[in-house]
């Protein structure tokens, strides 16, 4: 065997040790106290060799011996009448073992690190200065991992135009809050169409030569809050916006198909699409994260749900998301987004 053993008596003297013990001091160590063989003068601290004669049970602990780490067991030996007459001790070296998992801890933390930076870029791109004057806009980023692969964002073109956009990374983690900056970095808020937007996107894409496996989905609009006009082109994202008003008979789902960011084709083709908005519209924008919380009966939040929370609510839009956020969480019966799947972003446009 390569583990140690050794036999001791009610006094801690060594009455037995295996070849693998003795072969590794370079003296005789049967006859010396337990402690001794290791240059100790005294037993060692909650010696579980006297626990196991007091209880008469097994024990084990991790022991250092000088730069050696041990995996102690100490189990009582008893005669033909029952009697404990010894105890026996098992040692087995894990020295090795405890390094690597020092090293793996250490490694850990750096990894911790680095994932909180990555964390704290990730949140520094998210809107800070939501324009005001003629349009309301709230909105909420949950992601489910310390690293998120949704992304919102809403800028000011000029003084008339707003321009939105949410999209939905493919996976999670590292690569995916890689691919939330590439697309925060590389998208043409300058123009005035959404689907040359896109196009621009997509062509820069394909020049870094990611995996087929990566790919984006983008919902882009641009209001304009003088003309009212809502134009918009999507780049595969499912879960399409919503404009309703509750003091008119509105109620619009911005079905529109389009290839994700990604590199399954030549040439995409994105076009542009307008509808028209009044005083009291609301445009609603979503991940899929939200309709696909489920509960403990497997069932999903479902569009439907949302939808009949909009529908009711009047409250401001950042209320309106807080209280949808709210449902979420009790439907699906946790407290916080560290119990989700998927990443929840959702934002909330009011026409005044």
């Amino acid at each position: 065997m390569y583990d140690w053993i050794r036999i001791l008596d009610a006094d801690c003297n060594i009455i037995y040790a295996n070849k693998a013990m003795k072969d590794a001091f370079n003296e005789p160590i049967v006859g010396k106290k337990c402690y001794e063989v290791f240059n100790k003068t005294q037993p060692c601290e909650n010696c579980i060799g006297r626990k196991s004669l007091e209880d008469l049970q097994l024990h084990e602990k991790e022991e250092e011996f000088g730069d050696m780490v041990f995996s102690v067991k100490s189990t009582p030996i008893r005669d033909s009448e029952g009697k404990v007459v010894a105890i026996v001790e098992v040692l087995r070296d894990i020295t090795k073992l405890k390094r690597m998992q020092k090293d793996v801890m250490e490694q850990n933390k750096k990894l911790n690190n680095d994932l909180e930076l990555a964390r704290k870029i990730q949140l520094s791109m998210l809107p800070s200065r939501l324009p005001k004057e003629k349009i309301d806009i709230a909105y909420i980023y949950r992601p489910s991992y310390t690293l998120g692969g949704d992304l919102i964002d809403i800028f000011e073109i000029d003084e008339d135009r707003v321009g939105i956009y949410i999209a939905d990374v493919s996976g999670h983690g590292v690569s995916s809050s890689l691919l939330t900056i590439f697309l925060r970095s590389s998208i043409n808020k300058s123009t005035l169409s959404p689907s040359m937007a896109l196009t621009d996107l997509y062509n820069k894409f394909n020049l870094i030569g990611f995996d087929t496996d990566l790919y984006i989905t983008v919902f882009y609009s641009i209001i304009n809050v003088k003309e009212r006009t809502f134009i918009y082109s999507n780049a595969g994202h499912n879960i399409c916006p919503i404009i309703y008003n509750y003091n008119k008979p509105r109620f619009d789902i911005l079905r529109k198909p389009g290839i994700p960011i990604s590199n399954w084709m030549d040439k995409p083709c994105y076009t542009d699409d307008i509808a028209y908005l009044n005083p009291g519209d609301r445009i609603f924008y979503s991940s899929d994260g939200i309709i696909e919380v489920r509960n403990s009966s497997n069932e999903q939040f479902s569009e439907e749900r949302l939808v009949e929370i909009l529908l009711r609510d009047r409250s401001e839009p950042e209320v309106v998301l807080n209280n949808i956020l709210a449902n979420v969480y009790n439907f699906a019966g946790i407290e916080s987004e560290e119990n989700l799947y998927d990443d929840i972003t959702m934002a909330l446009a009011e026409i005044k």
